[in-house]
């Protein structure tokens, strides 16, 4: 074999080799103890959380105590309880039964020597910590505390947390497969100047002799780690009532004082039309027993349980989002797409990120819902056309690699929207359709998942094999190929580039409303005899077409 010809593939080899490296990192000890089951977690089951917490806004300091009650699931002996607390902020002692235990620290995982317990029983840690959070610059996308001043240049603090984790502000069980079961409660101390607000609803306030406030805040419900938020600032509190399937919910609006006019004259009427819309297509609003909150952010919005930040500028459309369609003008995208998190994202977690197409994939679509519950079926769809067509970046698949905190990336929100868009398409009946969104929200409703127990229930729920059609899409970073040849009205077709049993019915416009069941062999059809030969697959499909001879 000549010596350049050696050079040339030694070249190509480590260039492919480069280009696999940045795509399939090698995950680090501390990607391990974030996203994985370790021995250090899995013999405890998380039963309440008792937050209270100080934070300093001169400072940009905060100073707490976590109160974790827990069940003992297996045997820890000789074993540590393992909890998550992100630098820079640090433990500062752990107390057992009014004792202190010994810590040990590994990067941003702390390891607590508890003593043996019985399996079936349950105990209560006391863990004290303090220090400067990571401050969010780019909240809630890069995750941390946001220290702001309000328009008048009064304090306004509030955090992200979902994609760092939310160790990065208290001490926690970081996996997302354990929530609370009897819920959460945080307790909130503030200059008696402002107002702390918090997941579910107000249990007391107490006047401090100190000059601060402490409002307590707690929910019933099990919530997700990244779900629990607060928010402090110049705080209104405008109650109102929502007449829902499961009766009276109270919708609270918490917003800075100088909006509290706001709330009636839009933010109450666009909330109200959510609800309507997502407890008809979903089912009963996850959460009645927690109420139902707007509190007003300084950044877009995040799916906060039961108290949704809410930052679009009391406006239609989405802040800061460039090129939006006329559809997106005519809806405020950040109540209904937050709002939909509470179905799926707080009520069905996943319990790994990399699932987490489940949730922004059906968030997307509740959108699209949106759309077409005010203004109809031709609008959502142009709608959805507006928002997707090529803008999807088929870089990976959206669903990664599991047990090391690894997020499918930006492109999994579109994706996922779309493949919950041709599932309707594929279902073709809007009430069968309509019946299994809410059969998932009553099968999953508050539990933690992972996305291929969805995906068998929604097959059986439809009577229908779609594992193929799961597979392909979030497990495949390519999409189908439809191929296909015409000649003397004889359609001839076929799919590929995709997974050998994958199989997707479709609709053209040379075969009117016949279905067609491409697989990976090639099937003919006779067709109606048309001047047009230029086959085109329904926007429904997310396929590549491809015509050869």
């Amino acid at each position: 074999m000549p010596l350049r010809f050696l050079l040339f593939l030694l070249i190509l080899i480590c260039h492919q080799a480069g280009l696999f490296a940045q795509y399939v990192s090698v995950p680090s000890r501390q990607d391990t103890l974030k996203g994985s089951i370790t021995k250090d977690r899995e013999w405890w089951d998380i039963k309440y959380y008792a937050l209270a917490i100080e934070p300093v806004f001169g400072k940009k300091t905060i100073q707490g105590k976590n109160s974790i009650t827990f069940e003992v699931i297996k045997s820890n002996h000789n074993r540590f309880m393992q909890i998550d607390l992100q630098e820079p902020l640090e433990i500062d002692s752990v107390l057992f039964k009014q004792q202190k235990i010994s810590v040990e620290k590994e990067g941003n995982v702390w390891f607590l020597k508890v003593p043996d317990l019985k399996v079936k029983s349950q105990a209560t840690i006391d863990i004290f910590y303090s220090g400067a959070p990571k401050e969010s610059t780019n909240p809630p996308w890069d995750g941390g505390i946001s220290w702001k001043l309000d328009s008048l240049g009064r304090p306004w603090i509030t955090l992200g947390s979902q994609l760092i984790g939310a160790s990065v502000w208290f001490p926690c069980k970081l996996h997302q497969g354990d929530e609370p079961d009897n819920g959460a409660s945080l307790a909130i101390s503030v200059p008696d100047t402002l107002v702390p607000v918090g997941n579910g609803r107000l249990k007391s306030r107490i006047v401090n002799s100190n000059g601060t406030v402490t409002y307590k805040w707690h929910v019933v419900n099990p919530i997700n780690n990244y779900g629990l938020a607060f928010y402090v600032g110049k705080y209104v509190r405008v109650p109102e009532i929502y007449k829902g399937e499961k009766g009276n919910l109270s919708t609270d609006y918490w917003v800075i004082d100088y909006n509290r006019e706001k709330v009636h004259s839009y933010l109450k009427n666009e909330v109200d039309k959510t609800l309507k819309t997502f407890e008809y297509w979903f089912g009963p609003y996850p959460f009645y027993e927690d109420s139902f909150k707007m509190v007003e952010a300084p950044y877009p919005g995040m799916e906060h349980q039961s108290a949704i930040a809410y930052g679009n500028g009391f406006k239609l459309g989405r802040i800061n989002a460039k090129y939006l369609s006329t559809w997106d003008l005519k809806t405020d995208r950040l109540v209904v797409h937050e709002v939909a998190h509470e179905w799926f994202g707080n009520s069905i977690t996943t319990k790994d990120i990399t699932d987490r197409w489940l949730q922004e994939g059906f968030a997307g679509y509740a959108e699209e819902l949106f759309i077409e519950s005010q203004y109809g079926k031709k609008a959502a769809k142009e709608f959805f056309e507006a928002r997707t067509i090529g803008r999807i970046k088929n870089t990976e698949p959206i669903i990664r690699r599991y047990g090391i905190y690894e997020d499918a990336g930006g492109h999994m929100y579109l994706k996922g929207w779309t493949i919950v868009h041709m599932l309707r398409a594929i279902v073709d009946n809007d009430e069968q359709f309509r019946k299994m969104l809410r059969a998932v929200n009553r099968e999953f409703y508050h539990k933690t998942v992972n996305s291929i127990e969805v995906e068998r229930f929604i097959g059986k729920t439809l009577g229908k094999n779609l594992q193929p059609f799961f597979n392909q899409y979030l497990r495949e970073k390519d999409i189908p190929t439809f191929e296909y040849s015409i000649r003397d009205n004889i359609l001839r077709y076929r799919f590929s580039n995709c997974l050998s049993d994958f199989v997707m019915p479709i609709k053209t416009n040379l075969t009117s409303d016949k279905w067609l069941n491409p697989t990976k062999d090639w099937k003919e059809l006779r067709i109606t005899p048309t001047s047009n030969s230029s086959l085109s697959i329904d926007s429904d499909f997310y396929v590549n077409v491809k015509r050869v001879e």
